[in-house]
């Protein structure tokens, strides 16, 4: 065993004592040590069951013959960290989970990990570090909250921010946004919908590397402990056959993932983390890829922010492998998965144990049918996926919008730039009625070297909320966008502004051309005046030679080594090297 290393001889007897004083038994270091890797904390709603989680993945590792140790992981949830300072920190926590389980991992010489995460960046911190240290891993998240209730409405978190951006247009009163606050988020789990929680845990079950139903079965439900228990016991057999995850994350498997996450039109953020994943396993994933993918996988998915069902629904519906099933024709059906079987065969043996009557029988009570949720291959949503990659003169290297959240007053238009250098700016104009129709709001110096790269769901909840300006402006950024969000928002624009991208050249009144069909985006003008390529590309150039870089806001801590090491958006916003 791999963890003999810190068991057996006479050299490990200084080891042993520290075990003896753990209170550990010669019984118990006999067996495999696993490593349980808890994300549970008292301040992330996604992560408050996770210590039930935990004491449930601890009992299958025990009853299958591992002697289970928790370890921690850290957590933010990004609701809280919204609107301040605190959304800097938000993304490079994904590096530094990945850098401390891999710490934790090594020091400890565990024989396997099972990785509990359940939010934003918890989700591909974890599988960067399982795909980095390869020892037998699998996955078992917290699941989804369920929805809330607010007069006859079912609710989300999003739900919430849409109700702040009313109450601030004062199309709702005290009594009114107070009951939103009260019923909004009723349970614990990650917010109900495909936003980048349960995403990312969709994706984990497609990677193959989490069980059936670890994306989609409901925080609250008695079968997400009955999961966490089959997770904690098949983690002894991916050990006894010593299945890792590059046996599993293969290249054949990542394309999988982006296969699915076009269908279920996931956040946007999962162009930030399939990358930077993928890396982990020398893999490069290009933008070029994910627009090809996008291209020829079809939009199924009638869940919110883009559809119109929370997220629990998609659970009754059959999850994640409904969704495989209707789209098996374009995936990798050879892979190997942490149930030592290929993605076919669990498949086949899905479709005959009864998984999918027991899924639907939720659906009767409810009025709905799987088709409502999970529309047939055959009839989409919309014929490409939800998510798309533009370049042009604007991105050079690429910039990503959810193009099934706008309008289609939006998909081909010309927008006059009004230009701000941070959120905060940004956010006020909008507010404060000074957004006009017809703009398009850059938000710059909010990439990864720009301030950590923060999600702007202030401002687009305020765009979104505000009827005269959601079908008539957009907002253009290099930082990033909540799974939550919702209209014209395009987002990762690279090169970013502090690196001296074009989005840092854009002046007020230029024109931007914006053509989702065509996949690009490009400055067309200046001062409201349309030039030709040879005249912009002068402009442009003029421009460059004036830029300076400003000087960074960050002189020490985490998010000075972030902004300095971290790559494009549009390879991962990953830490390339430390200074």
């Amino acid at each position: 065993m791999r963890s003999d290393t810190v068991k057996k001889g006479v050299q490990q007897a200084p080891h042993r004592s520290l075990f003896n004083a753990l209170g550990m038994t010669q019984e118990e270091l006999d067996r495999p040590l696993i490593g349980v890797v808890s994300s549970y904390n008292e301040i992330v709603p996604g992560h408050m069951n996770l210590d039930k989680i935990t004491e449930a993945v601890k009992m299958g590792v025990a009853m299958a013959g591992g002697t289970p140790i928790m370890v921690p992981a850290i957590a933010v949830c990004d609701g809280i960290a919204m609107g301040h300072i605190g959304m800097k920190y938000s993304l490079v926590t994904r590096d530094l989970i990945a850098d401390s389980t891999e710490a934790l991992a090594m020091a400890h010489q565990f024989d396997g990990l099972v990785m509990i995460p359940n939010c934003d960046k918890n989700v591909p911190g974890l599988l960067m570090a399982a795909a980095r240290v390869n020892i037998p891993t699998i996955f078992v998240s917290g699941g989804p909250m369920l929805a809330g209730h607010v007069k006859g409405q079912k609710t989300s978190l999003s739900s919430m921010f849409e109700a702040v951006g009313s109450y601030a247009a004062g199309k709702m009163n005290d009594e009114e946004i107070y009951e939103f606050e009260n019923k909004a988020c009723p349970t614990c789990g990650s917010c109900s919908g495909m936003y980048t929680a349960n995403s990312m845990n969709c994706l984990t079950e497609a990677l193959g590397m989490g069980l059936r139903g670890n994306g989609t079965i409901p925080a609250v439900y008695s079968a997400r402990l009955q999961l966490a228990k089959h997770a904690g016991m098949q983690i002894m057999e991916l050990v006894r056959n010593n299945i890792r995850p590059r046996d599993i994350m293969t290249e054949d498997a990542i394309l999988n993932a982006l296969t699915v996450d076009m269908a279920l039109g996931c956040s946007t953020n999962s162009m930030l983390h399939l990358p930077a994943i993928a890396h982990e396993l020398g893999i490069q994933l290009s933008p070029d890829l994910f627009d090809k993918i996008h291209r020829k996988i079809p939009y199924l998915l009638n869940i919110r922010p883009s559809g119109f069902w929370p997220g629990e629904y998609f659970w009754y519906a059959g999850g994640v492998p409904a969704i495989m099933e209707e789209i098996k024709e374009f995936l990798h059906l050879d892979v190997m998965t942490v149930t030592g079987k290929t993605l076919e065969e669990n498949l086949k043996d899905l479709q005959l144990n009864g998984f999918y009557k027991n899924c639907h029988k939720y659906l009767p009570a409810l009025g709905v049918k799987v088709g409502d949720i999970i529309k047939p291959l055959h009839t989409p949503i919309k014929a490409q996926g939800a998510i798309a990659i533009l370049k042009g003169n604007l991105a050079p290297e690429g910039a990503v919008v959810k193009h099934s959240a706008i309008s289609p007053r939006l998909m081909q238009v010309t927008l006059k730039a009004r230009v701000f250098d941070c959120e905060e700016n940004a956010i006020e104009a909008v507010l404060q009625k000074k957004i006009h129709p017809g703009e398009a709001v850059f938000i710059r110096y909010e990439g990864p070297k720009g301030s950590g790269m923060p999600e702007m769901f202030y401002t687009t909840e305020a765009i979104a909320s505000d009827p005269e300006l959601v079908e008539t402006i957009a907002l253009i950024t290099d930082g990033r966008f909540s799974g939550a969000t919702r209209g014209p928002a395009i987002g990762h624009v690279s090169p970013e502004a502090s690196e001296g991208g074009p989005i840092a050249l854009v002046e007020n009144e230029d024109l931007i051309r914006i053509d989702i069909p065509a996949r690009t985006l490009d400055i067309i003008g200046t001062d409201s005046i349309e030039r030709s390529v040879e005249e912009i590309e002068k402009i442009l150039s003029e421009r460059r030679a004036h830029w300076i870089k400003p000087e960074s806001q960050y002189k020490k801590g985490i998010l000075d080594i972030y902004t300095h090491n971290s790559v494009s958006p549009m390879k991962g916003a990953y830490m390339e090297f430390f200074m």
